[in-house]
């Protein structure tokens, strides 16, 4: 952590053309921003998404992919993963992102911010807190759902539910910071192995 604050990746599969995967992102930005804890990477995962075949050693052209990725990955103290729901489960691309690492999620936090359908992306995140099980991480136990997302946001891409949306989040930030504080205290004093 730098001077205290914490470094917060925040990982989002959703392409930028998407009708409300960039609106989710830039809401729930905002508030981490006014949360004032965080120093916040955004990580847009379908820009240059990462190959679907995991191979070791990666071949050039994944080689490449993962430069862009990895580095910002391991600095990160803390995660929010931005995700939709597509039957019942989380985009490829975040999928993919996920399985090229490993050390980089051990024993930090990774909250949730989901958004679909009238499960409101809750299904995805239920198999992701499984897959960040699996690799060390702590998922935070509140987060953020958004059912039938495109009912969720006005035409100026701003909540039309504020005040329930933004104590969701803070409620997951305030988690998610105390998490990550308590796990970078740990890591310092005995380092984590898996």
């Amino acid at each position: 952590m730098s001077q205290g604050r914490v470094r917060l990746a925040v990982l989002t599969g959703s392409p930028a053309d998407s009708r409300t995967g960039p609106a989710v992102v830039r809401w729930f930005r905002s508030e981490a921003e006014e949360f004032g804890q965080f120093d916040i990477d955004v990580l847009e995962l379908a820009v240059d998404p990462l190959p679907v075949v995991i191979t070791q050693p990666p071949g050039a052209e994944a080689a490449r992919r993962l430069a862009a990725v990895s580095a910002r990955l391991a600095a990160a103290d803390a995660f929010v993963v931005v995700t939709a729901e597509y039957n019942h489960a989380y985009p490829a691309v975040l999928k993919a992102a996920i399985d090229w690492h490993t050390t980089e999620w051990y024993a930090k936090p990774v909250g949730f911010v989901s958004y679909g359908g009238r499960s409101g992306g809750l299904r995805a995140v239920e198999q992701l807190r499984l897959v960040f099980s699996e690799l060390h991480a702590v998922t935070i136990r509140d987060g953020v759902s958004f059912p039938d997302v495109w009912k969720q946001f006005d035409e100026h891409g701003e909540p039309c539910d504020p005040l329930g949306s933004n104590q969701a989040a803070k409620v997951m930030l305030e988690q998610l910071l105390w998490w990550a504080q308590s796990l970078d205290e740990a890591r310092e004093r005995r380092p984590y192995v898996a």
